[in-house]
Formats: C-alpha cells, sequence, structure tokens
C-alpha cells in the first residue's frame, strides 16, 4: 500500500480505488471498508498491514483530506458600507478585528454587489443576476428565488458538507422559499427583510426575540448579533470533525438602529447625524463577535483550514449624514465615493469583501484590484473547494481562483451590470435602463446617458458622456445584452399552500404583488390601514379542503378588526362574510384545485374598500375526496 490515504479512498485489499469528492456524503477523515475487504480470502495479516499503514500516515491523512475540503464561513453584514470600516480610512469607527482581518486576508478592492438586500443574496446564492433568479426586489412578492434555482448550499450538501444559515434569509418567509427548503441543512432565521418588520415574529425588537429554528419557533435571551455569533459557534462546534459550509448574515447594522449602549456612547459626542451613533456602535458590535469567532476557530484548531469570508450587502445606509451639521462635524465616511444604499452611483454597490485561508495562501495582506462581484464568488468557492460545478447550473458568475495566484492570466471578468428594478419611490414597472450602472474598467455607465471615468473622477461629479461616444457604445450594448437575457425571468414565484413542510402558510402583505412601489412591509404602514390590497401568487399543492382566516395584525396581536365586511377572491370566485363586533378574525372554508392561483382580500367599511388582510393564515384540511 503506497501514498497518503485521503478521505475520500476505499479500500479494497492491497488497492485503492478512488471515489469522485461529491461522494464524501459528509465523512471527514474516516476510512470506509467494503464487506469484500473484510470476508472471502483476505487474511488478518492484510488486515493488519492495513492498520499499520493507517496508524503512519495518520497525520497526512488529516493534511491532505483538510487541503482539498477547507471549511467555509460566510459573513456578510447588513447595510454597512465600504467606508464603515477603520482599517478603509474612517477616521472615528473603531473596528480592530475587521481590521486585523483586513490585514491578514486577500482584499477584493474592487468587489461590487447589488444597490441593496434582497438582489445581493439572490446573487451570492446562486452566481446568478437577481432579476433571472426572481429575487429582484426587497417586496412585493419579487424575493423569491425560481423553484428550478440552486443555491450555494444546494452544491455544497451535495459534495458532503455540513450545511447552516443563521441570520437574515430575506428571499422568502413560505415553503419552498425557506432557507431549509434551499438546501441548509441547520438554519436559525429571522423572516422578513428585518428583525421587527410585518413578516417576522410578532413584537422581535433585537433583544430577548423569538427566531425560527428549523421550522419551529424558538424564543432567546440576548442581542441578536451576539445571538447569531453564538450559535455560530455552537454550528462550528457540532461539526468540526466534518468539512461544513456556513453562511452568518446578520441583520446589523439594518435599522431600526438598536444596540446596547455600551457599543453606542463611544460615539455619542462624534457622530451627530441620526442613529449615527447608534449605527457605529451596532458595527463595533459586529466587530467584537467576529474577534469572538476567529478566536473560537483558532481553540477548536479550524483557523488554518477555514476559508473565512468578510463583506457586506449594499452600501451604507447611515454613514453618511442626511442633513446639515455645524461646521467642524464629522460628516461621516464614504471613501470618496458618490452614493450610498439603493444607488447606483460607486457608493452604492462597491463594498469590502476580505477572504482568508491561511492553508490555501490567501494570508498575510494582500490587494487584489481586479473587477470582481458577488455573482463570482459561488464559483469561487467552488473551485477553492475542489467541488464541481452542476453541469445544469449556469451562473453569471467567474471563478477568480486562477486570478488570485496569477494575476498576469487574463481577467475572470470585464464587466458588471447593477440595477434597481423597482421599489419604493418607484411609480412604473420595472423597464430597462432605469437606475442602471454598467462597469468596465475605469468606465460608470449610469442609466444609459450618464457617463464617468473613475481614474480622474473618483466621486463621479463630472459626466463626460459627450466626449466619448464609442465608449457609450460598448457599455450600452453591453446592457442590452444584459436585459434580453434577465427579463424574460422576471416573472412571478408562487408560494406553496397546502404544502406539508409548512401547514399553514401565514401570508403577509409584503408579499403582494404590486405593479410598482412596495406594498406594506412594515408596522408603520400596517397600523395606518392603507386602503390597498394586492394577490398573493400562490401554487395550491392539494386539491381539497382549506380554512382560509383573514387579520389585519397577527395572530400574536390579538387585535379586533377595524371592519364590517371581508372579502376573498381565489380561484376565480369571491366570497364574503360580515364582521363580528370584536372579533380579530375571519374564516373561510373553501375548496380548490392544485396548481397556481391568485388570493385576493379585502375589508370594507360602510361599503367603501379598506385595505386588505395584511396577515392570511391558509391552511390545507382534507384532500378532495375521489368521485
Amino acid at each position: 500500500m503506497q501514498g497518503v490515504v485521503q478521505r475520500n479512498d476505499v479500500f479494497y485489499g492491497d488497492y485503492i480505488e478512488l471515489i469522485p469528492a461529491p461522494s464524501l456524503m459528509r465523512s471527514h477523515g474516516n476510512v470506509i471498508f467494503s464487506e469484500h475487504y473484510l470476508s472471502g480470502n483476505h487474511t488478518m495479516k492484510n488486515l493488519m498491514y492495513f492498520l499499520i499503514a493507517l496508524v503512519c500516515h495518520t497525520t497526512s491523512i488529516q493534511i491532505v483530506a483538510d487541503a482539498a475540503h477547507p471549511n467555509v464561513i460566510l459573513i456578510m453584514t447588513d447595510d454597512q458600507g465600504y467606508g464603515d470600516i477603520a482599517c478603509h480610512g474612517n477616521p472615528v469607527i473603531k473596528t480592530p478585528y475587521i481590521d486585523q482581518l483586513h490585514a491578514e486576508s486577500l482584499r477584493l478592492t474592487n468587489f461590487h454587489v447589488s444597490p441593496y438586500c434582497t438582489p445581493t443574496r439572490a446573487a451570492l446564492m446562486t452566481g446568478r443576476y437577481p432579476a433571472r433568479t426572481g429575487a429582484y426586489r426587497t417586496s412585493s412578492g419579487r424575493t423569491m428565488l425560481h423553484r428550478d434555482e440552486q443555491t450555494i448550499a444546494n452544491i455544497f450538501s451535495d459534495a458532503g458538507y455540513a450545511t447552516g444559515m443563521i441570520g437574515k434569509w430575506h428571499l422568502g418567509d413560505n415553503a419552498p422559499h425557506r432557507p431549509q427548503d434551499r438546501g441548509f441543512q441547520e438554519v436559525l432565521w429571522h423572516r422578513c427583510g428585518g428583525v421587527g418588520q410585518a413578516s417576522d415574529y410578532y413584537g422581535n425588537d433585537y433583544f430577548d426575540d423569538t427566531y425560527e429554528r428549523n421550522g419551529v419557533f424558538e424564543k432567546f435571551t440576548g442581542y441578536c448579533t451576539d445571538i447569531w455569533f453564538n450559535e455560530a459557534k455552537s454550528f462550528v462546534e457540532r461539526h468540526r470533525k466534518e468539512p461544513f459550509f456556513l453562511y452568518l448574515a446578520t441583520n446589523a447594522p439594518h435599522g431600526p438602529y438598536r444596540v446596547d449602549p455600551e457599543w453606542s456612547e463611544p460615539y455619542r459626542d462624534s457622530v451627530l447625524w441620526g442613529n449615527g451613533a447608534n449605527f457605529y456602535g451596532m458595527i463595533t458590535n459586529i466587530d467584537h463577535n467576529l474577534g469572538r469567532l476567529r478566536e473560537y476557530l483558532k481553540e477548536l484548531g479550524l483557523a488554518e483550514n477555514t476559508i473565512l469570508i468578510f463583506m457586506t450587502d449594499n452600501g451604507t445606509s447611515n454613514g453618511i449624514p442626511k442633513s446639515e451639521l455645524p461646521a467642524g462635524s464629522f460628516h461621516g465616511f464614504n471613501a470618496n465615493m458618490r452614493g450610498k444604499k439603493s444607488t447606483v452611483y460607486e457608493g452604492g454597490h462597491r463594498v469590502p469583501c476580505f477572504l482568508h485561508w491561511p492553508v490555501g495562501g490567501l494570508k498575510g495582506g494582500k490587494d487584489f484590484d481586479g473587477l470582481t462581484a458577488h455573482l463570482d464568488l459561488l464559483p469561487t468557492l467552488l473551485d477553492l473547494c475542489e467541488i464541481q460545478l452542476p453541469q445544469d447550473h449556469d451562473p453569471d458568475g467567474f471563478s477568480f481562483a486562477a486570478n488570485i495566484r496569477d494575476e498576469k492570466i487574463p481577467a475572470h471578468r470585464h464587466h458588471y451590470i447593477a440595477q434597481l428594478h423597482g421599489g419604493a419611490g418607484f411609480h412604473h414597472p420595472e423597464e430597462p435602463w432605469d437606475t442602471s450602472c454598467v462597469c468596465k474598467g475605469p468606465w460608470r455607465l449610469i442609466n444609459g446617458t450618464e457617463l464617468y471615468d473613475l481614474r480622474t473622477d473618483h466621486s463621479q461629479q463630472n459626466n463626460i458622456a459627450e466626449d466619448h461616444p464609442n465608449v457609450i457604445t460598448e457599455l450600452r450594448d453591453l446592457y442590452e445584452a444584459f436585459w434580453k437575457s434577465v427579463s424574460p425571468r422576471m416573472e412571478p414565484v408562487a408560494i406553496d399552500v397546502g404544502n406539508p413542510l409548512e401547514n399553514p402558510t401565514t401570508l403577509c402583505s409584503q408579499d403582494w404583488y404590486l405593479p410598482f412601489g412596495n406594498p406594506p412591509w412594515n408596522f408603520n404602514s400596517i397600523n395606518r390601514r392603507p386602503s390597498i390590497t394586492g394577490p398573493w401568487h400562490v401554487m395550491v399543492q392539494q386539491d381539497g379542503t382549506y380554512r382560509i382566516t383573514l387579520r389585519q395584525l397577527p395572530k400574536e396581536a390579538n387585535t379586533p378588526l377595524v371592519a364590517e365586511r371581508a372579502s376573498l377572491t381565489v380561484a376565480g370566485e369571491t366570497h364574503e362574510v360580515n364582521v363580528l363586533d370584536g372579533s380579530s378574525h375571519v374564516h373561510f372554508t373553501v375548496n380548490l384545485p392544485a396548481g397556481k392561483t391568485e388570493i385576493i382580500t379585502q375589508f370594507w367599511n360602510s361599503n367603501e374598500p379598506d385595505g386588505g388582510a395584511y396577515f392570511t393564515d391558509v391552511e390545507f384540511l382534507e384532500a378532495k375526496h375521489a368521485p
């Protein structure tokens, strides 16, 4: 028996049969004995030789296995911009552990994401442009991936990795769109786009909240970010002896800006704009937790062979003031970039991204200046972990694994396109060019008409479109091809009802599919009872009888309806009932055929429509009986 024994080898007597890495089936450092080897003409002598060889090569086994299959921890914070870190030049914020990671990592200095939450998460999970995935907005039924989309968790899970997701998901609250439906074996998460938003557990406010663990709500004690990182440590501990992929997505520092004064008070006298001190305090708390996690990885002996990625999901939300401040005051820091979250100027989509993996050579502090994007992380991580990209997965991202080892080879990516496809403030459906940016080399084409050269105009103040018609034509051609490719997939994605994995299904108005703008997605809006409604696109999984319950507030609120009458339209039929005084809900029992349909609700007062049911439960009762 010659050579080093690897984890993915199966031994048959005196020879080794190699099995492809995807068949690891989460065995970590284990040797698989075949029944053939332990029976028939094979002698105890052969077994003794095998065991001696195994003992002699124990150290080599671990090194080879680990190098081939590193762990992955992907940390993404929410609404923290490029300039909200001390190591990027911010003179006020304190982020010593992020700074240390920056000093020890490969830094992607020209790394781009989408301008806000859901689209970045869709691209990160699939390696595909958000519009192509179906999840390209933050609400209005456009936050869920098409059913045929594969996620990075699906691929890592199929390759034998333990997969976990902790924190903010924002790619659908209902089956089959929850993280546990999308390849993550263990999940702890909050619903909606932020803690305390409409579809999240009622009453959550960042402290002592209730989150969902593997389909069951669980009460916690403490601050949200602390809980996420504590759970990350527990996940790592449980899976320390097998390869794992952990996606840790904090909701902080997304608003509302809440944090213990221990973290915000140091900024109270220097960060003077609204909630700025709390925003900085939330980031410093994240920094503290990152330091704790890295120390724990060292204690477990996992730090050297864990690919640790730190990134953010879009530009800053509150790192620069929205109004005038007294002369001489600190005015925030955005690395001289124009724009912030929800804009397509550089400050809206260029963010930090650090990769640290000592065993793989990603250490010591080095800048990689090539154009990179969130789309590229999936194929790059697969390359680094030696996992085959499924043949039926067609990413828009490109692996830069070879480029970071040899920057002389041709660039992996030549251009990138960021676009907001509607949302708050939009008064028309999605359309080409609207709020878009084409990035290529130093050029930025905004909305198809504005052109900036970052070599001479880093802050994007001088539109030079008239001086470079050829560049305009080239970048417009790139955008036209992009739009033609992704726009056919910008269509409704249905939520399951009657799915045994989630019954009943609780629908929230944030997923009403409106032609433009945002539906009611937070309680500031819902408590005003806006007099609008919209359809939920649903997929009825079972032909049968359903009970549909309409509410204006979640069941946990137990608040009386402010309505005289209620109506339900589903599967082409409309049903109406009167509302009893003091009732918190109304029920409809209906028969639904399997397949796609829409659910539309409406409350009435004085014979006038008065808004829909912002919360609606759909419960499968029994299957339709055969005639």
